[in-house]
């Protein structure tokens, strides 16, 4: 399955995202938002995530309430809890994430919302 080992990397509607690690429980991924895009909102049944900003500024939304967060800042996202990051700004954003959990298929996303009519995963 794409996104399970080290170097997996996939383009989406938003931007990019690079599997950076894998372990047991956890994978780290590089995500890359265009300007003015944004993930679909969403929810996770096995895992939860953490978020660092790398680049630019995220605007997100933590069931929703939106958090924005700089670069160095953090955002938890627990096991369950709907979600989306966002970029409303004009210069790319980068996000490192650690995903930690039972399970952290890319197959685990169930999409509430989605700019791009995207179902699933």
């Amino acid at each position: 399955m794409i996104g399970d080992q080290v170097g997996d990397r996939d383009e989406r509607p938003w931007g990019t995202w690079e599997v950076l690690a894998v372990g047991e429980g956890y994978k780290v991924k590089r995500i890359r938002v265009n300007a003015q895009s944004r993930l679909s909102y969403q929810t996770h049944e096995h895992r939860g995530e953490h978020w660092v900003v790398a680049a630019g500024t995220a605007t997100c939304v933590l069931d929703g309430e939106t958090v924005v967060a700089s670069v160095g800042g953090c955002i938890d996202v627990p096991v369950g809890v709907p979600h989306r990051i966002g970029n409303a700004h004009d210069e790319e954003l980068v996000i490192i994430e650690v995903m930690r959990g039972s399970y952290v298929g890319e197959d685990d996303i169930v999409r509430l919302e989605d700019d791009f009519g995207r179902a699933g995963a």
